[in-house]
């Protein structure tokens, strides 16, 4: 069974005083476009949650391969997305949960979390810093999928991976990208002004 690479992209987007951090653009592409765009191109299935059908972030996955999740209960938090990955995943499969709010992982990091849960499927892949501090995305094996039927609240899947944590394995990223994301305006200005050649909208 493959890896589905899962984008919670459900939430409010309240942190950012009325922008939509997912919308933004860098180099002319939607922040969701441009992350989601790159899991595709690391193959397997990607799917996304939206907080409904109408939700102006599904124009921003036209012509995109990908699966949608309408999430009617998106208020409570990320949990609601994760629930409903769990409701839809064929038995069996594998989820990457990956943050769409994080714009430094790149294709190749999707592949290398790919390579390292078909290595060792039974284990949790987590991404890391290149130092080890724990961030996204992480690959659930299939028997924890189900699991998380059971999440509430905003929390993610913080609480299973701590259930978990014996299983889990590191996969460390170059520099601190599985740990940036960009869901304040002091977040996308001090990305931005790290790297002087991004264009952003």
């Amino acid at each position: 069974m493959d890896i589905i690479t899962f984008f919670p992209a459900a939430g409010a987007s309240s942190r950012m005083r009325g922008a939509d951090k997912l919308a933004r653009r860098i180099d002319g592409v939607p922040l969701l476009r441009r992350q989601v765009g790159r899991a595709r191109e690391a193959g397997g299935p990607v799917w996304v949650s939206l907080p409904a059908a109408d939700h102006p972030r599904a124009a921003l996955l036209d012509g995109l391969d990908v699966r949608v999740l309408i999430v009617e209960d998106a208020r409570e938090g990320m949990a609601a997305s994760l629930r409903a990955l769990a409701r839809s995943a064929p038995e069996g499969a594998r989820a990457m949960i990956a943050l769409p709010d994080m714009p430094d992982i790149e294709t190749g990091d999707f592949a290398a979390l790919r390579a390292a849960s078909e290595a060792a499927p039974e284990a949790i892949i987590r991404a890391t810093s290149d130092a080890g501090a724990p961030g996204h995305p992480v690959v659930l094996p299939a028997d924890l999928v189900p699991r998380l039927a059971d999440l509430t609240g905003d929390g993610g899947a913080r609480s299973l991976l701590k259930a978990e944590a014996a299983r889990v394995r590191p996969l460390p990223l170059a520099g601190d990208r599985a740990l940036v994301d960009l869901d304040t305006p002091e977040a996308w200005a001090s990305w931005l002004a790290g790297r002087p050649g991004a264009r952003p909208a």
